[in-house]
């Protein structure tokens, strides 16, 4: 029986919750495989953490959304999504589907 490595199934993990459906993603023998459209059970969310005081968070991705808040160095973030060098995420205790910069979160 074959066994993936525990790090190589994390990345496989990680790469499935920021791919589209439809699309591939590496696996650990260096081949290609398809990304089912429905997610596994198995996969859960990536927490990121926010890595800054005063960050603000938005209602899309870019400065041209509008600023719903701002959260602190700490702050976690279930992430959801990913549009260019923004998260989209839940973040723990307080609205959901919010945006923020990759340059202010740690995942």
């Amino acid at each position: 029986m074959f066994r993936i490595p525990r790090a190589a199934a994390a990345l496989a993990a990680t790469a499935a919750v920021f791919t589209l459906a439809g699309s591939t993603v590496a696996t650990a023998a260096g081949t290609s495989a398809p990304v089912r459209q429905t997610a596994s059970p198995a996969v859960q969310d990536i927490v990121c953490t926010v890595n800054d005081n005063g960050v603000n968070y938005r209602g899309g991705p870019g400065t041209n959304y509008p600023v719903l808040g701002q959260v602190n160095k700490g702050q976690k973030m279930n992430a959801k999504g990913r549009e260019g060098s923004w998260v989209m995420g839940d973040l723990w205790g307080g609205r959901t589907g919010v945006w923020i910069h990759v340059a202010y979160l740690d995942c």
